[in-house]
């Protein structure tokens, strides 16, 4: 199992930024990607961005492709997303995941931190 723990959400206004961290540890060679999704009030969670942690390679969810970024820090264990012009949509509790396929399904994210809130103010 791969224990993850975010931080670093919090208030910002509408065209400010964040960084999101998310440090895993335990069994963190099982795992072969990262992932950040998010769940607003009454809505279902939504895939936000992924990254693998050998190549690198990055993905992303529509709503979020040019202001969103994520990367890793191998050596650190620990995956990062900086977003930029926020908007009162991304609002939302925000999760970190693990999981030891090569895809970017939300099913095959097994490991699954505790979520840090996002508010942003219009």
């Amino acid at each position: 199992q791969v224990q993850l723990v975010e931080s670093g959400g919090g208030l910002v206004q509408a065209g400010g930024s964040l960084r999101l961290s998310c440090a895993a540890s335990g069994r963190t060679f099982s795992s072969v990607k990262m992932g950040w999704f998010r769940q607003a009030p009454g809505k279902e969670r939504e895939f936000v961005a992924g990254i693998f942690w050998s190549t690198g390679l990055t993905y992303y969810a529509g709503s979020v492709k040019g202001r969103f970024t994520i990367s890793r820090d191998n050596a650190k264990n620990t995956v990062y997303v900086q977003m930029n012009s926020l908007k009162p949509e991304d609002t939302a509790v925000y999760y970190c995941a693990a999981g030891p396929k090569a895809t970017m399904s939300q099913t095959d994210f097994t490991s699954w931190g505790q979520g840090t809130q996002v508010t942003v103010s219009s």
